[in-house]
This record gives C-alpha cells, structure tokens and sequence, in this order.
C-alpha cells in the first residue's frame, strides 16, 4: 500500500466494482453479497486514503 499509485487503483476498481454491480442488480435483481463486497471494498478503500493522507 505504498505510493498514490495504488490508492488511485484501488479507487479506480471501487467505481468500477460499483458500476458492475449495479448493473447486475438491474438485470438480474438485488444480491445482498454483492453489495456487502462493495461496502467492504469501499471501506478499504478509504482506510487507504485516509491513512495516504493522515
């Protein structure tokens, strides 16, 4: 977890995981699995930046 590089890679797969799970839950409904995954992804996420920036 060194250098911006990955913080911004890590924020890049957020917004994307985000993107492909709302669009499965428009196809195929709502997975309560998928949205943990992306709750949990986001929060490292920003424990990342905020710890790049503390």
């Amino acid at each position: 977890m060194s250098g911006s590089g990955s913080t911004k890679a890590m924020g890049i797969l957020t917004v994307g995981a985000l993107v492909v799970v709302t669009a499965y839950t428009a196809a195929l409904g709502s997975n309560g699995w998928l949205w943990f995954g992306w709750v949990v992804l986001g929060m490292v996420t920003l424990a990342m930046v905020a710890a790049r920036n503390g």
